[in-house]
């Protein structure tokens, strides 16, 4: 088996290749080809996976190591494939402090993925995207493709015109809270342990779980009554724990953004850095740092200390990086349990064994609002039967080897549709500037957001998206 990794010079990409090297699922990768536009940075990567592939197998741990491919090439990386992940950074990360910069100067939220900044990084990212399933398409037609690439739910949803239902988001911040959540009830709700059912809804980064239900008995009220409980759940404390009582439902941790945005800007523009600043600088440094290192005599760096290898320097770097995440929306220091507590790549590998293998599997992934090709079919029909049939919603499914099964929901209220409603309408204007090169419908992305509301500001930024991006200002014949 194949496993392809679109953008893979990219920093978390040893960890996919150790939850595939150490998966005791039965599932085997013969081959992993990574595939980046940065040779330097491939390299650097590479050197991470094979020293991390020797150590697990001199630790016992390394199941079966797959060969190692890197390539420049897409074609040559993508040929074959039987799941591609696609976890692409159109511009890089120094691209991100764009995007959070120029919405910081205007009074907006400037963040990766919410506000104005998600919408410039969907822009330049759309059509790059559209690219990769057209030449996955036609190389590996039979390939499942899996898109960690923010932002994830419009990413996808323009994979989907080309790949179809062989496309699927993921995204581990659902799964996150849904197993601190599981933690204090004793059980593995994603698992089903128990008679778990769970209710999760909404779009990727703005989701609510809005039921758990163990043996046949709710079970979210009496969390949302207990003070200890909710101290436990890192979205409640981040959230405001009278605000999860208020609304019944226990939130995506990037609601912080939506519900607390004046504070998050304060923070944000308090900071001596932003955070894509943050990780350019970090990430930028590990990259000089790994490459010397493994251009050193292999006699010197074993006398020197261990954390001058690529492996240890990696593994230091990440651990920072997770540490830090969001760190705007803390008063404290990220708890250890909520630090280790998984990641996009354990998902991803439980949805590729289970496309794999047949062995069923539950998890909380982007998929279309109805199967691909029965668009026509009665709106009572989809999961949402408010929003267009094309639509990517982020809710709890069933995989096995015939696909993607998303499970029943309870109706959306009215507040969270509307929220849903707003934010796709304004990344729908932005799907459609990338795939037309209209600029008045990126232009209307950007003044119709839900953090933005302003035919002003949504010029201002185009203008200043522009500005800072070739990518954006090529789309417009402006470069």
């Amino acid at each position: 088996m194949k496993l392809t990794i679109l953008g893979g010079g990219g920093f978390r990409v040893p960890l996919v290749h150790e939850a595939v090297a150490t998966a005791a699922t039965g599932l085997t990768v013969d081959e992993i080809a990574l595939h980046d536009v940065d040779p330097e940075r491939l390299a650097t990567i590479s050197a991470v996976i094979e020293e991390q592939g020797a150590r697990l197998a001199a630790e016992g741990r390394a199941v079966a190591l797959p060969r190692l491919l890197a390539t420049t090439d897409l074609r040559e990386a993508v040929t074959g494939a039987d799941f591609v992940f696609s976890a692409v950074r159109v511009g890089g990360a120094e691209a991100r402090t764009i995007d959070e910069r120029v919405a910081l100067g205007l009074g907006l939220l400037g963040q990766e993925t919410i506000g104005p900044g998600g919408l410039a990084y969907a822009l330049r990212t759309i059509p790059v995207a559209l690219e990769i399933a057209r030449t996955i398409a036609e190389l590996a037609p039979t390939a499942w493709t899996i898109n960690f690439t923010n932002p994830a739910g419009i990413v996808t949803e323009a994979m989907r015109s080309v790949l179809g239902d062989r496309v699927v988001g993921i995204c581990d911040t659902p799964i996150g809270l849904v197993r601190r959540v599981g933690r204090l009830l004793g059980a593995d709700l994603v698992a089903g342990e128990r008679g778990a059912e769970v209710d999760y809804v909404g779009l990727n980064h703005l989701g609510w779980l809005r039921s758990v239900r163990l043996e046949g008995t709710e079970r979210l009220p009496g969390l949302l009554a207990d003070d200890a409980a909710l101290e436990e759940i890192e979205e409640a404390r981040l959230i405001g724990e009278d605000w999860v009582r208020a609304d019944g439902a226990l939130p995506n941790e990037y609601l912080f953004y939506y519900l607390h945005t004046d504070d998050a800007i304060e923070r944000i523009t308090g900071a001596a850095t932003t955070r894509g600043e943050f990780l350019a600088k970090q990430q930028g440094d590990f990259y000089l740092a790994a490459a010397e290192a493994d251009g050193r005599r292999p006699e010197a760096r074993a006398a020197e200390a261990c954390c001058t290898s690529p492996l240890d320097l990696w593994r230091e770097t990440l651990h920072e990086r997770e540490a830090t995440y969001m760190a705007e929306s803390r008063d404290e220091e990220r708890r250890e349990e909520d630090v280790a507590g998984g990641g996009y790549q354990e998902v991803a590998m439980r949805l590729m064994t289970a496309l794999a293998t047949g062995r069923p599997e539950r998890m909380i992934l982007d998929v279309g609002n109805i199967a691909a090709g029965r668009e026509d079919a009665p709106a009572s029909e989809r999961i949402v039967p408010e929003l267009p049939a094309d639509c990517v919603l982020e809710v709890l499914c069933e995989v096995d080897g015939e696909g993607v099964h998303p499970l029943p929901i309870a109706p959306v209220e009215l507040g969270r549709l509307g929220m849903m409603s707003t934010l796709r309408a304004a990344e729908r204007k932005i799907l459609e500037a990338a795939t037309t090169g209209s600029r008045e419908a990126a232009w209307q992305g950007f003044a119709t957001h839900p953090l933005v509301s302003s035919p002003e500001l949504g010029r201002r930024l185009l203008e200043g998206y522009e500005a800072g991006h070739p990518q954006i200002a090529a789309l417009f014949g402006r470069g």
